[in-house]
């Protein structure tokens, strides 16, 4: 699979995550979509809560479902978009910090440096990165000897 394509799947599968997502209080959702080594994906979606510290964003909703699945190192690339719940603003999302921390976990454990496509809920502007430049000099695993 080319890198156009896997792009625009993981996009597209992220917008129909981001259709889940639940965000009453911020009206802001967004969905994420995880590519694994065998060609399958998980998603999800960001769960908002009223004590807003418990809540979950997207990407960090899809991991835990792959590292449920027993597919943590096994994660490949992650497609993130987001935005306003209203349609307002095609301005590509990436991934908050907690979020690029989750995500190196699971890269330094697989042995990549993962691709990360960001796009906004509607238009087409679509963005494209390494985990390792969103995130650089990044600590994990590798740092306590387990990677």
């Amino acid at each position: 699979m080319n890198d156009t394509m896997t792009g625009n799947g993981l996009i597209a599968a992220a917008r129909a995550a981001a259709r889940h997502a639940y965000a009453p209080y911020s009206r802001f959702a967004v969905g994420a979509a995880v590519l694994l080594a065998d060609g399958s994906l998980v998603s999800g979606a960001n769960v908002e809560n009223a004590s807003y510290g418990l809540s979950l964003c997207a990407e960090t909703v899809a991991i835990a479902t792959a590292s449920a699945q027993g597919r943590l190192r096994d994660v490949v690339a992650i497609g993130v978009v987001g935005g306003s719940m209203d349609g307002v603003g095609d301005t590509p999302v990436r991934p908050c910090g907690r979020c690029r921390q989750v995500l190196n976990e699971a890269a330094q454990l697989g042995g990549r440096d993962l691709q990360v496509w960001c796009a906004g809920l509607i238009g087409d502007a679509v963005e494209e990165h390494r985990l390792s430049q969103l995130l650089p000099d990044a600590f994990g695993p590798r740092d306590l000897g387990l990677a």
